[in-house]
């Protein structure tokens, strides 16, 4: 570092959507940060929801502000969970807290809120968007998508045990034999592995589908069976392994298929969303009327409207006689791995921009260049541009 060069402060400042418990940095990645030449500084209680207390941070060196404005003022870089347009009502109080120059790091939804982008850009501040990482090898560590949906698959499986009148596991016992529970994993990306893994665990049989028949082999190895619909289903990935959007048709054709599997199953967990669009409906009234009284099914589209017709996001209901969970935010519900892999994840995005102490942004880094969605005023991204017709 230059020796006349300005030592850069990271600022975290408490979360502040209604329910979030995560916090976007831990001690350990803080001390990272700082080994790296950066220092950092925390609002007081932004990790105590996570279990990382104040104190933790004190011992690792980091400056803890008694208010939110003190951590805005002094930060060159803002560290974030849910930055404005992921938090659109509370964080819109940030907007005046922001200065010139400054650089916030964050989920902020930009594919469904361009115009809360549009207002961030206009504070002249510089914007990168989490959720816009390319999935290429170089940005796995980064890729928060994957992270937290990892803990929204698990949680699912847990929410449907919980709720569920049956046991998951076959067990043998005096009163006679058990049968296990039967498990439909619908959408079998991240998230939807991770809740094929945890529902094996628990010794429940587990079917899967996924659009893309390319997964089969990923749910094959982890002892599930791969259900073949037979739809003609070129060019169903996107670019960075991601589901693509499908016509009507086949999304009607699809559910003409899945109704047998649906009425089969014990519990139904849905993972089909596609970043920036309304979620599609896979799961109908007509295709859950077979399935069995105390029967659920776990919507983790719902924060996107949701895969079944009847989730309502953010509530737990009866229909028909069947649980429909449609809870929203499930990675806060574990805020403490969470947010330990969610720092892993910023700290690592922000350490690919720090040199000799100092943030470099090269637009010839696909990674810094996809995520970067404003910068001097202006919206750079051009999926967002485009959103905005400009």
């Amino acid at each position: 570092m230059p020796d006349d060069a300005k030592i850069l402060t990271i600022g975290v400042p408490k979360e502040t959507q209604p329910g979030e418990r995560r916090v976007a940095i831990t001690a350990e990645t803080a001390q990272l940060l700082m080994k790296n030449g950066l220092t950092v500084i925390v609002e007081t209680g932004a990790g105590q929801e996570a279990g990382f207390l104040d104190e933790s941070f004190r011992s690792k060196g980091v400056q803890i502000a008694a208010e939110r404005r003190e951590v805005f003022s002094k930060a060159d870089i803002i560290l974030q969970v849910n930055g404005y347009g992921a938090n659109p009502d509370a964080g819109k109080a940030d907007l005046e807290l922001m200065h010139s120059g400054q650089i916030i790091i964050g989920m902020m939804e930009p594919l469904s809120a361009p115009k809360l982008a549009q207002q961030l850009a206009q504070t002249q501040v510089t914007v990168f968007a989490m959720e816009l990482m390319p999935r290429i090898t170089r940005a796995q560590s980064m890729d928060v998508l994957s992270s937290m949906a990892s803990i929204a698959g698990y949680k699912a499986v847990i929410l449907a045990a919980e709720h569920l009148p049956k046991i998951f596991p076959m067990m043998m016992t005096a009163a006679g034999t058990i049968a296990s529970a039967k498990v439909f994993i619908v959408g079998v990306g991240v998230a939807g592995l991770q809740a094929i893994a945890t529902a094996r665990r628990l010794g429940a049989l587990v079917k899967a589908y996924d659009v893309r028949p390319a997964v089969k082999e990923q749910v094959k190895s982890l002892g599930a069976d791969f259900v073949e619909l037979q739809i003609e289903t070129s060019g169903s990935e996107a670019a960075g392994g991601y589901a693509k959007e499908m016509n009507e048709e086949f999304y009607t054709k699809q559910r003409a298929m899945m109704k047998k599997v649906v009425a089969e199953s014990d519990v139904v967990i849905t993972t089909a969303a596609i970043p920036g669009k309304k979620a599609p409906i896979l799961i109908t009234t007509d295709m859950v009327t077979g399935m069995a009284p105390g029967s659920v099914i776990v919507d983790l589209a719902a924060e996107r409207g949701g895969n079944c017709e009847f989730t309502q996001p953010g509530e737990i209901i009866n229909f028909s006689g069947l649980t429909v969970i449609g809870s929203l935010n499930l990675p806060s519900t574990a805020p403490y791995h969470s947010s330990q892999m969610y720092a892993k994840n910023i700290s690592s995005f922000l350490l690919n921009m720090v040199k000799d102490g100092q943030i470099q942004i090269d637009l010839e880094d696909e990674i810094t260049r996809e995520t970067l969605v404003a910068k001097d005023g202006a919206i750079y991204n051009s999926r967002i541009k485009e959103l905005l017709g400009s």
